[in-house]
């Protein structure tokens, strides 16, 4: 199933949150409304914004436009987190399009994704609910902790995979749990209720996250939107490497530290070799399939309804996606 399949239930809130989305973009600023809308124009899947409004569907929140705007605060988030990761990857390229910093430079970048953070706060204020300011101050500040973390592990062939995990919790699991709390905090659900559909986001983003840093080695560039191997380009030593490292030969092992410590591609053919011969592709599948199945037993107790269904389908599309 593909995304947009997958998101008919809510077709009518993601119209809507394209009006808000626009409506909270406008500055004064020229620049800005320029970045902003060449942000909004590129596209993207939007789960994270999805799945706020999804659970809050689900959960039968009344119809007052929190959970839309919500779910933009949430795109705001995690477009500002974009925007700044590509300047520090020294990224040129996202979604098959030149990124934001690669057009206006990397300050028009950074100072726009500035003004995201602050104008998703404003947003946050204007919901009137202390506890979405608490989930997303405590969601914000560990994105901030995984970006630094995963600054520090670039280029460091020693990372094992209890090290790869914490980044990826803190750089792309919070934010889904967050999406997943604020949707149940719009439906007014207590503090248990809540909780547990945060643990499906959660979950549901540490598998997402895998499947993403898998397709970095499998998938087409045409397909991806990104050079096969970017990762390795980029120093970041993901889980199909550290398990190729761990499951090769010496020789394997040096190849893949080297290539990781200098951030060189010109051994990817033969990096890609040996992530295939170690079974790392398949490893890193079978960890994103537990994590999927653990969002799905966070749902049981959520009554039957098409958005509880998509909420489930979300959890195959995460591990079966190819981009």
């Amino acid at each position: 199933m593909d995304v947009q399949t997958l998101l008919l239930p809510i077709a009518d809130d993601m119209r809507g949150l394209d009006a808000v989305i626009r409506e909270r973009l406008a500055s004064e600023v020229a620049l800005i409304n320029e970045i902003g809308g060449y942000i909004v124009s590129a596209g993207g899947k939007r789960l994270r914004p999805a799945l706020v409004l999804l659970v809050a569907r689900a959960l039968e929140a009344p119809d007052t436009g929190v959970a839309r705007l919500l779910a933009a605060v949430v795109e705001f988030i995690h477009t500002a987190t974009l925007l700044h990761d590509d300047v520090v990857d020294h990224s040129d390229l996202r979604r098959g399009r030149k990124t934001a910093n690669a057009v206006w430079g990397n300050a028009g970048a950074v100072l726009s994704g500035d003004f995201l953070y602050s104008r998703s706060f404003q947003m946050m204020v204007a919901a009137g609910e202390m506890e979405v300011m608490r989930v997303m101050a405590d969601t914000t500040n560990a994105i901030a902790e995984g970006e630094v973390l995963q600054l520090m592990n670039a280029g460091d062939p020693d990372v094992d995979e209890a090290r790869y995990l914490r980044v990826i919790e803190l750089k792309t699991a919070v934010l889904f749990r967050a999406a997943a709390e604020l949707g149940a905090i719009s439906a007014g659900v207590g503090p248990e209720q809540y909780r547990r559909l945060g643990d499906y986001g959660y979950a549901l983003g540490i598998a997402y996250q895998l499947i993403d840093d898998v397709i970095d080695y499998t998938a087409a560039p045409e397909i991806s939107g990104k050079a096969v191997g970017n990762d390795l380009a980029e120093g970041k030593p993901t889980l199909p490497l550290i398990y190729a490292m761990r499951a090769g030969s010496s020789d394997d092992a040096a190849l893949i530290r080297v290539a990781l410590r200098d951030r060189r591609v010109g051994q990817l053919q033969n990096i890609l070799e040996i992530v295939e011969r170690t079974g790392a592709i398949p490893y890193t599948r079978a960890l994103a399939e537990a994590h999927a199945g653990q969002a799905r037993l966070a749902l049981n107790g959520l009554a039957a309804s098409p958005y509880r269904d998509s909420l489930f389908q979300l959890t195959e599309f995460a591990i079966r996606r190819v981009s």
